[in-house]
């Protein structure tokens, strides 16, 4: 076209023409023209090809830009052009003419495809933003198709796009590495200058208001003397401006927030790995629960605060700027505004240092409160088997009011910086303008010069309000870096080496050694040491070839039996099944519902002890590792299986034969079969040989065996196997696994009634493909539920019916009379202002002025006053609000019935009690608030602009349906998004504790970067819906700004459309708070989903109050005061199953059990030997038959009545955090004496007589600083103190060694010879000396006799025994 154009040009001038040659050329602007417009589309096309080479690149910015001025631009010439030949009737310059007009059509369609992105189908599918144009990136167009999706059926983890690479974690987390490493130091430096989170509608407000002032100038003169069109300009301009200020702003949050993402991402990722690495010093220094709060909470406040970093340098650049423009409006009378708002600062901090003070005493409470119900979860089965629950809710309780009671303070000192707050711009507006107007009576204030000061003024307001703010996050910080620089393991102290001298201790390949010595002599400390886990103080150790590592206490994965024993290994049949033999699992497998597909829970749940043991031993067989670390696997197995175990795996003809293998152990049968011992005492390697060698020698490993020996000639039986458990002092295992189940309870046929359940789809866990159809029962753990669809109403009347209704009606009309203070100030002012008018060139009298001041002061403070007595209100009610939900909700989760917790993680339970809880706390109030506070400012602008100019009226309905329907279709969305997140963030949470607790074994196996990998898998999900939910937000506020930047265009255009009528205080007033309502509409709607986000933890809380309680604590029918005072036992065709539709576990038992007999219950795993115990506490209640004791039907009377008078000491010695005296008597029922009397019984006196605070000495959470054997002790001491006629044993001395077993079966022989004894045995010999042993098998009782006739019998009972090593003669030696 330009050449073109400079043809035509020649040729008018210089081609041959048959007119004469006239003179006069063209001008020289046809030369030029042409040739820069030629110029210019060369290096156009030039840009073009260099963007078609980009790799991945879909369009341009530039080139859409370049296209949308030029059409712009060549509007004008079109027009003046068409205007020109109607004008004269004729086209002048055809030849010119027609080139525009075609020029013009293709720069449209050229504007048009450069707004069109070309990119192959395929990658739109995976992540649309890939491959949306520029037009499409700033209106955030390409996420339509989400936020539909989302408004028909509710969005689903499977409908998130997949992730760009540089949003990846594996990314993020190599880039935070890198620099992590190269500017440590720099960075931690930079960290800390981060601000805390405050709520986005100030910025957002602020820099919209910034706008405000030049416009007010323009508009509120009032001069008629003016252009129409000057008006009509300026309204065009208004909205172009705003256009492009929401433009901009909406591209700053996004980028903020993504960065935001990116830095929790790279923390979490961080932490995780530091964690895998740190050394065992490091990680004793802060819980588990600690380190899971730095990646939940504190990387969580550094991406709110990332999100504004940037007001670091745009606060003080915002207080400059006002400053200078009021000086220009108001002159030196700003300075007296100014410095009542610098007065303000100061009261501001001093609020918030207070309000942190609160902040941590509240966090202390939460903390004593969720340890408390961590420990109350954990230990549940020993609460509802001792009916102990009321003494720990009460604990809980009290808790929770001291805490409740710090959040009150913290409300209403809230409340006084709110007040102060709200006060702030009326009292700096009054303070100038009495000032302003005081000074000299020529000063009048004028519409222009009052709404643009306190325009300023509020844009003043919000980086003064966060100045305070900006000296936070600084815990967060410190805490991150504490842990992110922790030492990490020393990796020098294990070398491999294959050559050098110098040893304490060799072993040679191949060999089978086995570690013996006393409780406490540092066996398992060996063991950590050559994993090179414990600290080094001089030496080394020196490994060739690869470990496998069986801890005493088994760690078991959330994941399927087989991903336990793979352990990251590929899968071969052959070699796996041969494992499953060898280890004894293969019985085990045909019990589990899903054979080796079946789920296993958290902390191997839903495993016996023995079973979990075995896994355990599997993993490391499987591995085909070249050396074995074995500590004490064979303990918490039963004997015969202990035998198999030896025989077929370590022993010197098992599977492993040919490695190196050492063996810590207590099984002295197993000695003379390996073919090196090693003697530990206290720490020291004291000798080393083979069996026969050291027997000869006569040195303390013989005494260790005469010792053995002794006891061996007392229980009278040869060739057994015995354990003892050894309690490591180390604490390298934290003991933490918490078989809620006693260990041979077997849950299988309970776990087959999930079938009913939907399948969960477990994240964490890697599905092998084949297993598409899972078998009924696989599935333990039910998928978390998640609500779709809206929330339903009777959520938020629930919630306010919690406030109390008398306070809701009251907050609400405080706030709406505070809103008609407000409007009726503005217009106050708005009157003022047209005494400028009215005095015109007269003097202003000093009533009228004094009247104006002092009403105008008035409104403001009536403003803070009302504020103050609504967030007042608001706190007391939502402390109400908080009391209530929460003591409703402990008070059903006590009330569960056992099988809930089995099947429930009680990560789960736990989050209802902190997350839902805190939301319900703090994040619902504050929601609400600012609801109300939005929805009554949206109502009062409205009702101002319709005053002003009443023609506003027409519009108000299609804006409000247009938004309503925005609305819907967001919120929608949103709020699934933010459930997704919440879903898919408790597995990174889970995954990591369950690492951290395996964390020696996986460093032995040197699975860390396995588990690297798993953890970016599982971090990148729930990225997946946070970045959608960011995008979401965005899509919501531009959509909003650009309709409310009509509403303001609107507004500016009726205002001159009808300029004749209207007084210009009011349009000005009304045209200030048009600009106003774009940003309290975005509120509105943001609010509302907020509070809708956060209403679902009332729904949460509300799901597990309604939850199925067990049968009442304490009923009608009561027994008599004595009750049981024979102790007989009554079984009636007893039949049990663990829900409705699933096998029975118990096949009609029926037997009687006279008083003060002495059974013994015996049977392999699985025979239901635990069920029964279960059945006698009502923990599963009768399917068909019943239970007498004394002839009293235990089904008749309440839960509370039968625990109170039944005793069990269970298999796991449970404790409490709290005192000695409140772990063995919570309800403070006996006296100090009784107490004492019960430790001397259970030889604990003297060890508690020897502790500073006696009887007060704390219990750590769990017991920790106890020894296993203490406690179990400590649990016979409970027991004793309760003097029932009933006493269960389930396997009580599993845990003990030798001599503290003597003991306790002498204690319960003297003690309890009055009492029905009934013991459940995994140990043969404990239970010779009963008057009659029932054996149980599948359910059924096969013999129930006295022990020597079962023996002649030579029936189920004499086959057990012979695998234990008992024969007929040394019962007759009993």
């Amino acid at each position: 076209m330009a050449i073109a154009a400079l043809a035509v040009t020649l040729g008018e001038d210089y081609g041959p023409s048959n007119d004469p040659p006239s003179t006069e050329k063209n001008p020289g602007v046809y030369y030029a023209n042409p040739v820069l417009y030629a110029v210019t589309w060369i290096l156009l096309l030039l840009c073009q090809e260099g963007l078609r080479r980009r790799k991945g690149s879909v369009d341009s910015a530039t080139l859409f830009l370049f296209w949308l001025l030029l059409v712009l631009c060549d509007v004008f010439p079109f027009q003046s052009l068409l205007r020109k030949a109607l004008r004269l009737g004729e086209i002048s310059d055809v030849p010119r003419f027609c080139l525009f007009y075609i020029s013009f059509g293709l720069e449209l369609i050229a504007l048009i495809l450069s707004a069109v992105a070309d990119i192959s189908p395929e990658a739109e599918e995976l992540n649309p933003e890939t491959g949306a144009a520029f037009l499409s990136r700033i209106t955030f167009n390409w996420f339509n198709s989400m936020v539909v999706k989302g408004y028909k059926q509710p969005l689903v983890q499977e409908d998130m796009w997949e992730l760009s690479e540089a949003d990846s974690t594996a990314d993020i987390n190599q880039r935070f590495q890198y620099f992590m490493q190269s500017e440590l130091g720099a960075a931690r430096i930079r960290l800390q200058k981060k601000l805390k989170k405050k709520r986005e509608e100030n910025r957002d407000k602020a820099q919209e208001e910034a706008f405000q002032n030049g416009l007010s100038n323009s508009l509120a003169k009032g001069d008629k003397s003016r252009f129409v069109w000057e008006g009509y300009v300026y309204a065009v301009l208004l909205l172009v401006v705003a256009i492009l200020q929401s433009l901009f702003l909406q591209q700053y949050f996004q980028r903020c927030f993504v960065l935001g993402m990116k830095v929790r991402t790279a923390i979490i990722a961080a932490v995780y790995k530091k964690a895998l690495k740190v050394s065992n010093d490091t990680r004793k220094e802060s819980t588990v629960g600690e380190t899971v709060n730095l990646m939940s909470a504190d990387a969580q406040r550094f991406n709110d605060v990332t999100n504004f970093i940037h007001l670091l340098w745009s606060c003080p650049l915002q207080i400059m700027l006002s400053i200078v423009f009021l000086w220009i409006e108001l002159g030196p009378s700003v300075l007296a505004g100014l410095a009542v708002m610098v007065l303000m600062v100061p009261i501001n901090g001093l609020l918030a240092t207070k309000a942190r003070k609160f902040q941590i005493e509240n966090m202390k409470f939460k903390d004593k409160r969720l340890k408390i119900m961590n420990e109350i979860l954990n230990g549940i089965k020993i609460l509802k088997l001792y009916a102990w629950e009321p003494s720990f809710q009460a604990q809980v309780e009290g808790i929770r009011g001291q805490e409740l009671k710090v959040m009150r303070k913290f409300a209403y000192l809230s409340s006084v910086s709110t007040f102060i707050f709200s006060c702030a711009p009326a009292l700096v507006s009054l303070a100038s303008f009495a000032v302003f107007v005081g000074v000299s009576p020529s000063n009048i204030l004028t519409a222009e010069k009052a709404f643009t000061s306190i325009s300023l003024f509020n844009i003043l307001r919000f980086p003064l309000a966060m100045l305070p703010m900006l000296i936070a996050t600084a815990v967060s910080k410190k805490r991150l870096e504490k842990f992110l620089g922790g030492e990490d393991l020393e990796s020098d102290v294990v070398r491999h080496d294959p050559s050098f001298s110098t040893v304490s201790l060799d072993i040679n390949p191949g060999r089978l050694v086995a570690v013996v010595g006393a409780v406490g002599s540092g066996k398992s400390s060996l063991m950590s040491a050559l994993l090179g886990e414990m600290y080094n103080t001089n030496g080394f150790i020196n490994i060739q070839g690869s470990l496998a590592f069986v801890p005493q206490q088994a760690w078991i994965q959330n994941a399927t039996l087989r991903d336990n024993i793979l352990f990251g290994s590929s899968h071969e049949e052959r070699r796996f099944q041969e494992v499953i033999q060898a280890c004894a699992l293969a019985p085990d497998l045909e019990l589990l519902p899903g054979g080796d597909l079946t789920e296993i829970g958290e902390k191997g749940i839903n495993l016996s002890g023995g079973q979990k043991q075995r896994v355990s031993l599997a993993r490391a067989v499987y591995s085909q590792s070249d050396i074995y670390l074995l500590d004490d696997p064979l303990s918490a197995v039963d004997s015969h299986v202990g035998k198999h175990l030896f025989d077929k795996v370590i022993g010197p003809n098992g599977i492993l034969k040919d490695k190196t293998r050492i063996l810590v152990t207590h099984g002295m049968s197993f000695l003379p079969y390996v073919d090196e011992i090693v003697v530990l005492v206290d720490g020291v390697v004291s000798e080393v040989g083979s069996y026969k060698s050291l027997r000869a020698s006569r040195g303390a490993f013989s005494e260790f065996l005469d010792t053995y020996a002794k006891e061996q000639s007392n229980r009278t039986y040869s060739e057994s196997v015995f354990l003892v458990y050894m309690h490591n002092i180390q604490e390298q295992y934290f003991n933490l696994s918490l078989s809620i189940f006693s260990s041979c309870f077997l849950m299988w046929s309970f776990l087959s009634f999930f079938s009913s359940v939907r399948l969960r789809r477990n994240d964490s866990i890697r599905k092998p493909e084949h297993v598409s159809d899972l078998k009924k029962g696989q599935r333990l753990i039910e998928k978390e539920t998640m609500e779709t669809g809206q929330v339903k109403f009777s959520m938020y009347i629930q919630y306010l019916r919690a406030m109390g209704w008398g306070y809701t009606v009251m907050v609400f009309l405080v706030y709406f009379i505070q809103n008609i203070a407000f409007i009726g100030q503005n217009l106050w002012l708005s009157n003022w202002t047209n005494d400028a008018v009215d005095y015109y060139n007269m003097t202003y009298p000093n009533w009228k002025r004094d009247t104006r001041v002092g009403v105008f002061g008035a409104l403001g403070v009536a403003q803070g006053l009302f504020v103050f007595l609504g967030t007042l209100l608001l706190a007391n009610a939502s402390v109400n609000a908080s009391r209530i939900l929460h003591s409703k909700l402990i008070n059903n989760i006590l009330r569960v019935p056992m099988v809930f917790f089995d099947t429930t993680p009680i990560g789960r339970v736990v989050n209802r009690f902190a997350k839902d809880i805190f939301t319900v706390d703090e994040a619902i109030p504050q929601s609400f608030r600012s609801w109300l506070l939005c929805l009554l400012g949206v109502l009062g602008t409205l009702f101002v602009i319709c005053l002003a100019t009443p023609f506003f009226t027409i519009l108000i309905l299609p804006l409000a349906l247009v938004y309503y329907f925005v609305q819907r279709f967001y919120v929608a969305t949103s709020r699934q998004l933010r459930r997704l997140d919440s879903v898919s963030r408790s597995p990174i949470y889970s995954h990591f504790s369950e690492t951290v607790l395996g964390l020696s074994v996986i460093r032995a196996y040197g699975h860390q970067e396995r588990f690297l990998k798993h953890n970016e898998i599982i971090i990148d999900k729930n990225l997946k819906s946070v970045y959608p939910w960011i995008v979401s937000n965005r899509w919501l506020a531009i959509r909003l700004e650009f309709l409310g930047n009509l509403v303001v265009f609107f507004s500016a255009l009726f205002a001159v459309i009808s300029r004749d009528s209207l007084d210009s205080g009011l349009v000005g007033l009304s045209i200030s708070y048009s600009l106003n309502v774009t940003q309290t509409l975005n509120w509105l709607v943001r609010m509302t989903s907020e509070l809708e986000t956060n209403i679902v933890a009332v729904e949460r809380v509300s799901e597990y109050t309604k939850l199925e309680n067990e049968a009442k604590w304490i009923t009608d029918t009561r027994p008599p005061e004595k009750w049981p005072e024979a102790g007989r036992l009554h079984f009636d065709n007893y039949k049990v199953r663990y829900r409705p539709g699933l096998d029975l576990v118990l096949h009609g038992i029926t037997c009687d059990i006279k008083s003060t007999e002495k059974i013994g219950i015996v049977g392999r795993t699985g025979a239901g030997k635990s069920s029964l115990t279960n059945c006698l506490f009502r923990i599963i209640e009768a399917a068909e038959g019943r239970i007498l004791i004394d002839d009293v039907d235990v089904s008749t009377i309440g839960l509370h009545d039968l625990r109170n008078r039944l005793t069990i000491i269970p298999q796991d010695p449970v404790l409490f955090s709290g005192t000695l005296r409140m772990n063995l008597d919570p309800f403070n029922k006996f006296s100090d004496e009784e107490i004492w009397r019960v430790l001397d019984l259970s030889y604990l006196k003297d060890y508690v007589a020897g502790l500073q605070e006696g009887l007060q000495h704390e219990v750590a959470e769990g017991g920790e600083n106890l020894s296993v054997g203490q406690r179990q002790l400590l649990c016979l001491a409970r027991a004793l103190l309760r003097k029932s006629r009933i006493l269960i044993l389930d396997e009580a001395t599993a845990a003990v060694d030798l001599e503290t077993d003597n003991l306790i079966q002498k204690t319960i022989r003297n003690e309890f010879s009055h009492c029905t004894v009934l013991t459940i045995a995994h140990r043969l010999h404990s239970i010779m000396d009963s008057s009659r042993v029932m054996v149980l098998n599948a359910g059924k009782i096969v013999e129930f006799d006295s022990p020597t006739n079962l023996l002649e019998k030579q029936g189920h009972f004499y086959a057990m025994a012979k695998d234990a090593g008992i024969t007929v003669p040394d019962i007759t030696a009993l």
